[in-house]
């Protein structure tokens, strides 16, 4: 799943090749997931201009004028690629063509992706833009798993199940700990290591993969590593389910219940 470090990529090299053009056409095939027909895309989308690409939380905000928005959430395997003549890519969910026949496709094997238009902008502060002192008082109101509070997008935007668990690592905070039970001490640490963990890693991927729209490898991670069996550090990488999910951490890391 595409998360904050790779999203905000992404808005940098969509934003190089579609700001300023206008939108000749927008073809959604899988429509599934829309609250909206496509006509209402359509009609509000077509022969606008592309002013902007953010992001806010996991999805891709495309902002038309002043006037509309067009949400993307790529969610587990979404996701985008460029085409010029004839969209050949398999699984495509939406076709987005420009004024200078750039071609933009949304892909999905699983159909999972949702798209929106004019979403409500959620009142949940992004990870990256958190107010000081916010994270303490929140967390002490949590009974659950700290994995599970920092992912299901409550109190905190943008943090999915891979990048928590770096941030965790990076905290030495077990991800089975009740989060209320956390000392104040560490939700500091955690603070920074949210802030750090997801900045390097936009860091390591803009440095690596600079023209990317689409989810590259992630062996740079320390602990969520699928394919391995020690950290960098040679600690072994404990595997638990937490709400569903993988989780990988290790024994180093300090658990409060």
């Amino acid at each position: 799943m595409p998360e904050i470090p790779d999203l905000n990529v992404f808005c940098t090299n969509l934003a190089k090749r579609l700001a300023g053009k206008t939108l000749s056409s927008i073809r959604i095939l899988i429509d599934r997931r829309l609250k909206l027909p496509e006509a209402a895309f359509r009609s509000a989308l077509e022969g606008k201009e592309l002013t902007a690409i953010k992001r806010v939380g996991k999805q891709l905000y495309f902002v038309f004028g002043d006037a509309h928005v067009l949400s993307v959430q790529l969610m587990l395997y979404g996701s985008m690629h460029w085409y010029t003549g004839n969209n050949e890519n398999k699984f495509t969910i939406a076709e987005l063509l420009f004024s200078d026949d750039t071609g933009l496709a949304i892909t999905d094997w699983q159909k999972a992706v949702i798209l929106t238009l004019d979403p409500e902008v959620p009142d949940v502060p992004d990870a990256l833009d958190l107010p000081e002192g916010y994270l303490y008082p929140v967390l002490k109101k949590a009974g659950k798993p700290i994995k599970t509070v920092l992912q299901e997008g409550k109190v905190i935007q943008g943090i999915g199940n891979a990048y928590v668990d770096e941030i965790l690592y990076e905290a030495k905070i077990s991800p089975l700990s009740i989060a209320a039970k956390i000392p104040e001490q560490k939700i500091r640490d955690l603070g920074k290591a949210i802030s750090q963990v997801l900045t390097d890693a936009e860091a390591h991927i803009r440095k690596n993969f600079p023209d990317t729209i689409t989810e590259k490898e992630r062996d740079f991670l320390k602990v969520h590593l699928p394919k391995h069996k020690l950290t960098p550090k040679g600690e072994p990488i404990l595997v638990t389910e937490i709400a569903k999910r993988k989780t990988y951490y290790t024994a180093g890391q300090e658990l409060y219940e």
